[in-house]
This record gives structure tokens, sequence and C-alpha cells, in this order.
């Protein structure tokens, strides 16, 4: 095995960048090539068919099945001409990645021969096995049938020689068990709220968009050095490794020089992601070694949400073309920053109009104020929900470390903003509005001017971050599923935007103007969620200290923050905004338990079969030829000559003894720890288990591995070591 590290080490050293066909076109112009976009569906479909599934996608009109034969035949008739011969509905199960059932467009002719053929119920539904992913009980025995169906509002795409159709996936029984399901419903029930609210200012506005730009961070590691770490291969991440001397701490990794190698990855992600109708934009070198990050112009939410999940896809096969794996677990390595995907969100109307920028005259300023209060109070009310929806097994490592937000929800708004706010706070209604039939509607709001979307974003310890006309939700950890956040943020900004129109009605029925009434209703919000605005340092002790006071949630037990979902305010919340209901929340916890479980199940049976086949038989050799030594120097020196060159073999003989000692005990003891939990019933108890006793254990362990790495003969260690997978590039 220490053959095969010193083998993989030098074949990558001597590995050169990967030749990349470059297109002759421009991006512009090879863009969406293999989308059934607009473009697209204008020129397979017939003119009236085309004007139905736009309507569809435009104004989430119910599809009419008996266009469907027609699209279907159109998107066969595009696909064919570039080579397609399969077809797939390619959905988002609850395991972090996407799921796709390839089948043929052959059909028997009856004749003896065969025929092509996809019709316009192959396109709007398909039938999978819904026992297979994970569900969370939501099945009968009898019935595990899954079905998906079809998403109009994603476009269909081909990838080699697959037709990519988007979809839902949903049990016999009608229950969600994937995200893009809750994920529509997030996204129409905020849409519809925002819509009504905007109507207070802009009665002429038809539409409200979500909004969603994420930044996608990542790990590059040689394949050769990859596949000779079994705890990368098997887990995503290393069990062991001690820090290399040099990691980040001279920060010249950030926004460097691209390495050769990773650039023609880069290159080549870009051309095919821009094939796929994916806008990446951002490409560069991330704070820690072998780090990068890739981002694209923001997107409607929905398709955004799938562009991700796809770019994810084409990153993991493009990295092998390239000799490369991609690690997306948000913390691969110890000692250095983990990888998130940032969040940014929004909302903006059909006009073009972000809801969430400040404007020139003191009603769109208004505006801007009420959706940005409402979000404060959104977030206020469903912090501990908004934890639980990024929270995982693998999240858990990064957030609350001093490289990411912390396991506090807070929301940092800058001075100007946080200025006006207290501003509106302190005031009375008398003070703040005046209205004249003349000049029309006067604030005595702070200029709030457009500097102000420089002038933010100056804290980068805040989970909650507005950014001048957005907010950045940068807890999100870089191998999720988007959806999960977005799904509970536009449901609690849903519900909450749902409450402010009725408070604010309540008060125009009593008499009060509207813009007062406004004024009012947003003036005690202000003073409601202030608890949630922090702008200090988010890792400090004395910030849980204080958050605890303000009533945030501060628990950083993954198994037990994802209870937050069962709260009585969350179900309702969900069940009000006809996101999702009971059942399917209870279920998705089951999964998120018991996903818990498995991840941190895996880690420590990986780590176990590591320390007891490649660790300590590889320390106790290294040990015996100290000892052997030692006992030689008896025979060439005298016994006080030997005894004082052997000093240090001797102590260093003693140390070794004392990490194996303590390592093979603890892996037993973990051993018994993980048959103890497994015999627990509740998925929940057994997640808690495994967080409370079994996890602590890896880190434990890992700790003496690491001791034992330092001490033993570089030659002899086998597993390649943070230095050769963090600068080999």
């Amino acid at each position: 095995m220490s053959k095969l590290r010193f083998k993989v080490v030098e074949e990558a050293f001597h590995k050169k960048p990967v030749e990349i066909a470059i297109p002759a076109a421009r991006p512009s112009e090879y863009f969406a090539k293999y989308v059934f976009n607009r473009e697209k569906m204008f020129k397979y479909l017939p003119s009236n068919v085309y004007a139905k599934l736009v309507d569809v996608i435009d104004n989430g009109a119910v599809l009419d099945r008996s266009i469907a034969n027609a699209v279907a035949e159109g998107m066969k008739r595009w696909a064919i001409e570039l080579g397609v011969t399969h077809y797939t509905h390619w959905f988002q199960p609850l395991t972090e990645g996407t799921a796709e059932k390839h089948d043929a467009f052959v059909e028997h002719d009856g004749k003896g021969g065969m025929l092509e053929e996809f019709s316009g119920k192959l396109l709007v539904q398909q039938e999978s096995d819904g026992s297979s992913f994970p569900n969370g009980g939501i099945r009968n025995t009898f019935e595990a049938r899954g079905y998906s169906a079809w998403d109009p509002s994603s476009p269909v795409f081909v990838v080699g020689d697959t037709l990519c159709i988007p979809t839902v996936f949903i049990a016999y029984t009608g229950e969600a068990l994937d995200y893009k399901a809750p994920l529509l419903r997030s996204i129409r029930a905020v849409t519809k709220a925002a819509l009504d609210v905007t109507h207070y200012f802009m009665p002429s506005v038809k539409k409200i968009i979500t909004y969603l730009g994420w930044e996608q961070e990542y790990f590059l590691v040689d394949e050769g050095l990859y596949a000779a770490r079994p705890d990368l291969l098997l887990t995503g991440r290393t069990l062991m490794g001690h820090e290399a001397s040099k990691n980040q701490q001279l920060e010249d990794h950030y926004f460097g020089a691209i390495p050769a190698r990773v650039a023609a990855f880069m290159k080549d992600l870009e051309i095919q992601a821009l094939e796929l109708g994916i806008p990446v934009k951002t490409r560069h070198n991330e704070v820690a070694p072998n780090q990068f990050e890739l981002a694209p112009i923001f997107e409607e939410c929905n398709l955004a949400v799938d562009h991700n999940m796809l770019i994810m896809s084409l990153m993991r096969k493009i990295a092998r073309n390239h000799g490369f794996r991609v690690l997306l677990h948000e913390k691969p390595f110890k000692g250095v920053n983990g990888s998130g995907k940032h969040n940014n969100w929004s909302l903006g109307t059909d006009t073009g109009v972000l809801l969430m920028a400040p404007g020139k005259t003191a009603e769109e300023n208004l505006r801007f104020i009420t959706f940005v209060v409402n979000t404060l109070m959104a977030v206020y009310r469903h912090n501990g929900l908004l934890k639980a929806s990024i929270m995982s097994a693998t999240n858990t490592h990064r957030l609350g470390g001093h490289e990411a937000p912390p396991a506090i929800i807070s929301s940092f708004l800058g001075s100007q903003l946080t200025q006006v706010l207290d501003h509106l706070e302190e005031s009375t209604n008398d003070d703040l509005v005046s209205l004249s039939d003349k000049q029309g509607l006067k604030l005595d709001i702070p200029q709030i001017p457009e500097l102000l979307i420089d002038n933010t974003d100056r804290n980068r310890t805040s989970p909650f971050a507005f950014t001048g006309n957005r907010f950045e939700f940068r807890a999100p950890g870089s191998e999720a599923n988007c959806a999960s956040a977005m799904i509970a943020l536009n449901s609690a900004v849903a519900e909450q935007l749902i409450d402010f129109k009725k408070d604010v009605d309540e008060l125009i029925e009593r008499g009060e103007p509207k813009i007062s009434a406004i004024i009012q209703i947003i003036r005690k919000y202000i003073k409601i969620c202030k608890p949630i605005r922090f702008d200090g340092n988010g890792y400090s002790d004395e910030w849980k200290e204080e958050a605890k006071r303000r009533g945030l949630d501060c628990e950083t037990s993954c198994p037990i923050i994802f209870d937050n979902y069962l709260k009585p305010e969350s179900i309702a919340m969900f069940e009000s905004t006809g996101v999702m209901n009971r059942k399917e929340l209870q279920a998705r916890n089951e999964v998120k338990w018991e996903t818990y479980t498995k991840k941190i199940q895996i880690e420590a049976r990986v780590l176990g079969d590591l320390v007891m086949n490649h660790i300590v038989p590889v320390a106790i050799e290294y040990q015996t030829k100290l000892i052997d030594n030692a006992y030689k120097m008896k025979s060439l020196f005298s016994e006080e000559e030997a005894t004082a060159l052997s000093a240090e073999n001797l102590a260093i003989i003693k140390e070794i003894a004392k990490h194996t000692a303590y390592i093979k005990e603890h892996v037993d003891k973990m051993v018994d720890a993980r048959r103890v939990a497994n015999k627990i019933a509740s998925e929940r108890e057994k997640a808690i288990a495994y967080h409370d006793t079994i996890a602590p254990m890896l880190e434990e362990i890992r700790n003496h591995i690491d001791s034992l790495e330092l001490i033993v003969d570089d030659q002899m260690w086998t597993l390649p070591k943070y230095r050769e997978l963090l600068f080999i590039r």
C-alpha cells in the first residue's frame, strides 16, 4: 500500500492538462444547445400547442393533457436529430442527488420489427419503485409504487443519448417523495403572498418571481490520490490526516492564478454547462488549497435548483475526464476551510422590479423596507427551522467553526439599513408620515442612497445577510440540494406576508390610511424581530450567550435540530401555506434521522477498517524497527552509551505503544457503542445516540492517528498525506 501511495503521487506530478475542444462559436451561440427551450418549442411544436405550453410555464395554467402527445412528438423529433435514443424522468429524491431510469424509444411495430415511439403519456408520467428511495414510511407494504410527473416549468434537456425530463416524484397515495414538489408549492405560496402585498405599492403587477443565485464551492483531488484514500472514497472526507505545515495560512490560494489542469477542467465544465442552459459566470480559487468556486447568474428559483443539481452531476463526470475527483463534502479536510453553497434569494416583479432593492422615491423605499422587515420577521419566527433545513451529518462539521456561519441563525443588515430601521422603530406615526394631495407621499425616513448596494455585506460571520438587493443565506452546505433551504425560507416568508396583509387590512378597515397602516405594522414588526438582527462576531462566546437571552435557537446537536420541523408552529406554517402536511414532515424527519445515523455508521466502519488494516500494522512495524535498533545498539556500545544513544528511540517506542493501545481500545468501544445504538427502534433516538456517543469517538481516535502520522517513517505511511492531497494539482 505504501508503494501505491508513492506511485500515485509520482503519476499525479506528471499529469498534464487535458486538451479541450473549444467550440468555434461564441458562448451566446451555443448556450442552451441541448435544451428544449422556447426557441426549440416554437420550431418543433404547432403554434396552438406552443401557446398553451407557454401559458402553463408563465402563468401556472393547468396542463392540458390533450396537447401532451403533440409536445412529446415535437420533443422526440428534436431529440432524435441530436442522436438521442432514450428518455428518462429526472427527479430529486431525498438523497441530495438526482435519479433517473432510462427507457428506449423503441416499441414493437406489430410486424416483427421496431419503431421509435414517445407518447404524451410517457412524457407526463413514469412509474418507479417508491420503496427504493428514502420515503420515511410513506408507502404501503403492498403498494410500493412511486410516480414521477413532468414539471413543464423546467425545460427538458439532453445529456448524451438521453432526453431528460425534470419531474416531481410522489407516492402512490399522493405525498411528495422528493424536493421538487414541495419546492414548487413553496414558490407558489410565496409568490401569491408577495403579489398581494406588492399590490399595496404597484397595483398593475401581475406576477412575482422568486430568484435564487447559488455559489458552488468544491475541492478537486487527483484521482490516483483519491483512490489511495479509502476514507475519501467511501465517506467523502478524510477521517484522519495531520494538517500540512502549509495550508491556507498565507492566503495565497484565494483568487490566485488557476492551476493549468484545473483551468482545463473549469473550461470543459463551463462549455458543457452553457450547452445545457446553465448561465455560469464566475470561477475562481477559494480560500483553501485545491478549493474552488463556480457561480451562475441568478435565475428563477425552481430552475436554479435544477441547474445546481445538474451542475453537481456534471462536475463529477467531467472531473474524472481530467484525472480529478470532485469533493462536494462540506468538510473533506480538517484544519482548512470547508465548502458551502451560499443561496442568494430575492423576489422580483414581472415588470423587472426587485422587491428588496431600495428605490428613489419614498414609496419605493417603503416597499423595500416592507419586504425586508417581513423577511426578517419570517427568519425570526422560524430561525430554528431554517437551521434545520440546512443541517446534516456532513454540514455539521462546517457550521459553528471559525470559517463558516455559526450554528445560530441571525441577520446582518449593514449600518445604513440598521439606522433606517432604528429610526422607524423610535419614531411615532405622526413623525413619519404626512399625506399631501399636491406633493404626494412624504416619509421622514433617512435617505436610502443607491450606494447601499455596495455598502453592505461586511460581516462574513452572518448566516443570513442583506447584500444590497437580496438576502444571502450562507449556511447551506456544498453537497446539499438548495431546495431544502428554499422550501423553508419561501414557506416562512409566505406565511409572514399573509399575516402582514391581514394586519394591514384590519387597520385599513378601521379607517386608517393605507400608508399609515403599513408603517404602523412595520414599526411593530421591527420591534418584534429585533433579536434576529446582529452585526457583531457570530463566532464569539459572548454572542452565544446573547443569542440565548434573545430566545434564538442555539441547539448544536444535528438530530435534535431536526425537531424544528415537527414543532407545532412549523407544521402550522407548512400546512397553512399548502407546502407540506404533517405526514410528509414526519416522514422527512424519519429520513433525516436515518440518513444521519447511516453517515456516522459508515464513517465508524471505515475508520475501524483503516485503523486495524493500515494504521496500527504500520505503526507496529515501525516500532519493531526501532526496538531492533535499540537491541543492536547494545551489541555495539557499552550499556551506558547504548542507553544514552537509544533514549530518543525508546521514548518513540513508548509513544507508539500508547497511541496504538488507545486506538485499538477505543475502536473496540466504538464497535460496542454501535451495537447498543443499532438496537434502538426509534430513528430519532438512534440518531441522537450516534451523535452523542459514536461521533465524538471518531474525533478522539483520529487525534491519536494523526499523532502517529507525525512519528512513523514517511516511507512506511500507506495513505496519501494532506500535503499531497491539497497541493498536487
